[in-house]
């Protein structure tokens, strides 16, 4: 198992992964101990000054010019953790969770919060134990950060709450944190508005996202190449020259991996010549770097964005080296929610262009050639048919949900909180949206592999004999129809994983 250390100075994406999906250990390093107690030393002297600042020494949102007296303010973060953990629905994936809860570490550990280290060190507990909070899908608006999902991330700490139980039931978290040895800790002045006051689950969910998209959009090229071999398109279009000529960097590196993808391969070399079949494709064939790789331009934005955030202190109020204690809006997560929608965006078009091919390919007016659906036996069989249903079914809900969800703002808190992100909805949708591309891009490749053994005895491309290799056990020979939901779940789990791009870079070379 390997160890993140969370430092002064933040931590990286890669981090997130390894905690959120790989279950490295967390450490605070001593720097960052040191940066929480001298932004607590200030606190504490607030607090023994008796000047009223927001959220040491009074209410919050709109009862912010509540002034709270000293012997109660303790009470009053206690108070505000178990009133702001008003989620509700289904619990969000423990993956979401863990992300959200080292980001808030890392958020604690830059020193501007003004928490004592300990608070910083429960979540860590929280973490290497595997002690999930029980996180509900809904309540955050994304301003003021993720109030309500980071609220029951800290009401954990004070042994009250849910956490997930072993199969994702929901446990009371004073019945987990026994058996992990933990005990529940009294929270102190700001401490509470600290743990909850960030944009922690909208990035966690947005790196998360990242990772993925970065998956799917290299196999978006693949089964865009395998598609167009089956379909005998043509080549020429992905010559550098071709994109050398409109410098858009993604779709420069779509095309590299298309043009490389189809090489070494008989059947393209059956029709090269051949002017009925290679004039021109359609624009499903020909456009697939220019769709591709603008949605990896996205990508690239986005991820410059989720970096910045890395390193952005969100909390407020902040506690600046000075000792001044400054409200702020950096928690607002507009950022991240504009990123998150532009994404969705993208995405949602990588799969729409994904099955457009499908259509074409099962189509025996426009697939040279092939049977109608794939089909030895069309009539009596009907093929792969009703898996393009699915991929048209799917692409409708991706138009749906690539909708922006941060022009949807609606003000909270007595009209305080005027403006949100709506960042967590966005993000989640996102989520959403990336998963439905993994199955678009599975009936893709499930319908280009048939094509390509329909093309036999022509040999495929190394790309091709990969895909073949990969799903075959699966997929079968052509020929009658076959209870065809495994087998679509057999082409998503590898086109999810990562065997068969390593299985293509090690015939063709690495992929851009």
């Amino acid at each position: 198992m390997s160890t993140v250390t969370v430092q002064p100075t933040g931590i990286t994406p890669a981090d997130v992964l390894a905690v959120a999906r790989g279950d490295a250990r967390v450490v605070l390093a001593p720097a960052a101990v040191d940066a929480m107690a001298a932004s607590r030393r200030i606190v504490d002297g607030i607090e023994a000054a008796g000047r009223p600042v927001y959220g040491v020494s009074t209410g919050f949102g709109a009862l912010a010019n509540t002034f709270v007296a000293p012997q109660r303010r303790a009470e009053l973060q206690h108070a505000l953790i178990r009133s702001h953990a008003a989620g509700i629905g289904a619990p969000m994936p423990r993956e979401v969770v863990r992300a959200m809860m080292l980001l808030r570490v890392r958020s604690l550990a830059l020193g501007r919060s003004g928490v004592r280290p300990l608070v910083a060190q429960a979540l860590v507990d929280l973490l290497n134990a595997d002690v999930t909070p029980w996180v509900p899908e809904h309540g955050s608006l994304g301003a003021s950060g993720d109030l309500a999902p980071l609220a029951h991330c800290a009401l954990v700490l004070l042994g009250e709450g849910w956490v997930l139980g072993p199969a994702g039931e929901r446990v009371d978290a004073a019945d987990a944190l026994r058996p992990a040895g933990l005990a529940p800790i009294a929270l102190a002045a700001k401490e509470g508005l600290a743990l909850i006051n960030g944009t922690d689950g909208m990035l966690g969910m947005l790196l998360l996202a990242i990772a993925d998209a970065r998956h799917l959009f290299a196999m978006a090229d693949v089964t865009a190449a395998l598609a167009i071999e089956a379909m005998l398109g043509s080549e020429r279009p992905f010559l550098p020259e071709l994109h050398a000529i409109r410098p858009h960097p993604g779709q420069a590196a779509s095309a590299a991996n298309i043009h490389l993808l189809l090489q070494d391969s008989r059947v393209m070399d059956s029709h090269r010549d051949d002017l009925a079949h290679a004039v021109q494709d359609a624009y499903s064939m020909r456009c697939a770097p220019q769709v591709a790789g603008a949605a990896r331009d996205t990508l690239d934005f986005v991820a410059t964005v989720a970096d910045r955030e890395l390193v952005s202190v969100v909390d407020n109020p902040v506690v600046l080296p000075d000792g001044r204690v400054e409200s702020t809006g950096n928690f607002h997560g507009a950022p991240l929610g504009f990123a998150a929608d532009y994404l969705a965006i993208a995405a949602a078009e990588v799969g729409a262009i994904a099955e457009r091919r499908v259509d074409r390919l099962l189509d025996v007016t426009r697939n040279r050639d092939l049977p109608a659906f794939l089909s030895p036996d069309a009539g009596v069989n009907s093929g792969l048919m009703i898996a393009q249903y699915t991929a048209a079914g799917i692409v409708a809900e991706n138009r749906r949900l690539a909708a922006p969800a941060s022009v949807d703002s609606l003000p909270t808190s007595g009209m305080q909180e005027d403006h949100v992100s709506m960042g967590w909805a966005g993000a989640k949708k996102l989520r959403t949206v990336l998963d439905n591309l993994t199955s678009l891009l599975a009936v893709e490749l499930l319908a280009a592999v048939r094509g390509l053994q329909l093309r036999a005895p022509l040999e495929p491309s190394p790309a091709g004999r990969a895909a073949l290799d990969a799903l075959g056990a699966a997929a079968g020979e052509p020929g009658p129809d076959v209870f065809l939901a495994p087998v679509l779940a057999a082409a998503r789990s590898v086109l999810a994983g990562p065997d068969l791009r390593a299985a293509i870079e090690r015939e063709v070379g690495p992929l851009r």
